[in-house]
This record gives structure tokens, C-alpha cells and sequence, in this order.
């Protein structure tokens, strides 16, 4: 909470001396070859059981009237619809067998070290609580793969010292190492779903870049969902080796958003964003950032809130929530950014300017869920 404070009070440069580490960056021993066959590495994977599962979570409906989830508005918890859902928004009674590898965003905000130890237990806790909100969207998936990982701290995405660069290259290490044990794991012909948010959208966005595109590794992606990470459509995505999704029946695409409630103010993401180079290597500048509308799957779409077919609404310790039907509605601005009309009342980790980025997923819960089993389910049909 106090980091909450920090970010909505403070200018760049206060922000930066609350969370950026004052230290060396400090050379992490690798892991060892073997580490991810301890089922302790994963907070989710096959063989852990529902109950101990987080990323196999699946929250319920809330009542026509136990929600209000956008200001000003008790319709927005009411069950009904003003249009009805298109067939390509409808999934499948028997959802296709498919493996999704999800990388969790970051838990870390700690600025004495620039990547977290795997026995820091506030930060693991942290991670699991966001697994179970974020990567049960993915828990139709016959088995889901999220592997623990030294992440880099959040300050690592404030600055421009190169330890920042250092420290997500060490995260990456790990979950470059994870992957590979995922694929060795998994049957041979089951297609693949990467997903990740934030840091996990970026280190899912390396993977395609490092691991899969020209590799005939890329042939088994059904999808890949980098949300929250904005990828410039000019400098990031032509090195991903996958398309952006164009419509919702389009498989082995690229679908990721960044969310902020209206008026938005985007300065400070923005800033951020053209600083960090793109996969080119050249500046990101002003180029458009990648925008799919996560309710209706279109590129640059737009969506009014009757397409929404259930959004995450967390309790305020976040270990539980309810879906709310009909909550939010979405179109992509010019410029890359999801507006999803007035602020939602979701909770209280709102960033400045109506950042809504710790809820890209839970904004659009059902509507990712019912997307993934749609376009593996597609992806398949285009096979023998």
C-alpha cells in the first residue's frame, strides 16, 4: 500500500528513488539443471490438484444486485444483455486439448535487490494471489504450466540503468530454463498457449522472439497472450514471428492490451514506453502500440459492455471475487490504449492517470477465457 501511495503521489524521479535499488546488481547463481522437476517450482502444473492449484480457480457469478462495479451505474451487475453475444464469442461445450504456459506479473517492489529471491515469502505470496486472479482465465486448458521465477523487481521498469536490464535478463534465464523443462513435459502434438501479464507479458514476448519464431517450435503456438506488456506494432511485432489477431477466429496470433479508464491520462506510460527500445533495436517513439480487444477479438476493435460476458470484481485482500456480467465496455484509442469508459470500482491498485493495468485480465475475465478455448479450437480445425 505503501508503493500504491508512492506512485500516485510522486513525480518520476520521487517514484524512482522509492522503488529503483541503490545497489550493485548482483550476478545470480544459475539454477540448477534439474530445478524444475521439484513440483515446489510451480505454483501451477499437472499432478497439483484443484485445491492447491491457483491458475485452476474458477470464481462464480455474483447476484443480479450483490455488485456495482462501475461508478454510478448498479445496472452494470445485472445478469442481462442488451445485444446478443455474436456465435464467434460462444466456446465450445467440450473445450480442445491444449497446454498453456503462463508467466505471472511482478511481485516484487522490493529496492534493496534487483531480483527476488525465491524464499522471499511476501513476494511469493503476492505471486500466487495473482496467479489465481490472472491465469485461471487460461483454466480450461488441459494443463496449465506456471513456473516460479526470480523476478525482476518493479523498480527494474522505472530506470534506464543498465542493472534494470541486467536483472530481466536473469529473470529471463529462469524462465527460458522453465520452458524448456514445459516442453519435455508436455505431450508432443498438444498445441501451446503463451500467456504472461506485465513482466510475464514481456518475458512471453522474448520467448517468441528468442525461442520460437523461425523454429519448428512455431507451428505448435496456437496463441500467445502478452498482455499488459505494449508491443509496438512497427519495432516489436514483426520480430515475434506470429500476426496480430485481426478477427476472433483467428488462431496463432498475437492478442495483448493495455487497459485505462476515460479520461485517461497516459503520460507517464507513454513516457516509459518510448524510452525502452523496441526488438529492433531503435526507439519505440510514438509508433502504435498493439491493441485487440479482448471483447469481441478484433484488432482496433470496439465493443460496447453487453459483450461482456463476466468481469473479475476481487474482494479487497484479493483472494476471491465474483463476476459481473455486463461491467465494462471497450474500444482501442488511436494510439494503441484499451478505454474502457468511466472508472470501474474493482479495487484500490488503480495507477495513475486511470491505469488500469492490474486489472487487464479480471476487466475481461470471461471473455479470455471463452477466446483461448475458441481459437485453439480454431488452430486445430486448420490441422489434419
Amino acid at each position: 500500500m505503501a508503493g500504491l501511495f508512492a506512485l500516485r503521489m510522486f513525480d518520476d524521479e520521487l517514484t524512482e528513488i522509492a522503488f529503483v535499488p541503490n545497489t550493485e546488481f548482483v550476478e545470480q547463481d544459475p539454477l540448477d539443471s534439474n530445478s524444475y522437476q521439484d513440483p515446489d517450482m510451480w505454483f501451477s502444473r499437472p499432478g497439483k490438484g484443484v485445491q492447491n492449484d491457483p491458475a485452476r480457480w474458477q470464481p462464480a457469478f455474483a447476484e443480479a444486485d450483490a455488485a456495482e462495479p462501475r461508478r454510478g451505474s448498479a445496472q452494470a451487475a445485472t445478469t442481462s444483455q442488451s445485444e446478443p453475444l455474436p456465435p464467434a464469442l460462444i466456446s465450445q461445450e467440450d473445450p480442445p486439448r491444449f497446454a498453456v504456459f503462463f508467466v505471472h506479473p511482478t511481485s516484487y517492489f522490493d529496492a534493496r535487490q534487483w531480483n527476488a529471491s525465491l524464499d522471499d515469502e511476501e513476494s511469493q505470496d503476492r505471486a500466487r494471489l495473482m496467479v489465481r486472479g490472472l491465469g485461471s482465465a487460461f483454466n480450461q486448458a488441459s494443463e496449465i504450466w506456471v513456473p516460479r521465477y526470480r523476478q525482476a523487481t518493479f523498480g527494474a521498469f522505472i530506470t534506464d540503468l543498465p542493472e534494470a536490464t541486467q536483472a530481466l535478463e536473469a529473470a529471463y534465464a529462469d524462465i527460458d530454463q522453465a520452458f524448456d523443462f514445459f516442453l519435455d513435459s508436455i505431450p508432443e502434438d498438444m498445441p501451446i498457449v503463451l500467456a504472461g501479464h506485465s513482466q510475464g507479458g514481456y518475458h512471453v514476448a522474448r520467448l517468441l522472439e528468442k525461442r520460437i519464431t523461425g523454429t519448428p517450435l512455431q507451428s505448435r503456438i496456437a496463441m500467445a497472450y502478452p498482455v499488459g506488456w505494449p508491443i509496438s506494432i512497427e519495432h516489436d511485432l514483426p520480430s515475434l514471428g506470429l500476426p496480430a489477431c485481426a478477427t476472433p477466429e483467428q488462431a496463432g496470433c498475437i492478442m495483448s492490451w493495455a487497459s485505462f479508464a476515460e479520461p485517461a491520462e497516459p503520460g507517464q506510460f507513454f513516457r516509459r514506453y518510448a524510452a525502452i527500445p523496441g526488438s529492433d533495436g531503435e526507439p519505440r517513439g510514438n509508433s502504435p502500440i498493439l491493441c485487440v480487444n479482448p471483447l469481441n477479438g478484433m484488432l482496433n476493435g470496439e465493443a460496447g459492455m453487453a459483450l461482456n460476458l463476466g468481469t473479475l470484481v476481487p474482494e479487497d485482500d484479493l483472494t476471491t471475487g465474483e463476476l459481473v456480467v455486463g461491467a465494462v465496455p471497450a474500444r482501442c484509442d488511436t494510439n494503441g490504449l484499451l478505454l474502457i469508459g468511466d472508472p470501474p470500482e474493482l479495487g484500490q491498485y488503480v495507477l495513475p492517470g486511470n491505469n488500469y493495468h492490474v486489472y487487464d485480465i479480471p476487466l475481461f475475465w470471461k471473455n479470455l477465457q471463452q477466446d483461448v478455448v475458441r481459437r485453439v479450437g480454431a488452430w486445430q480445425q486448420a490441422r489434419p
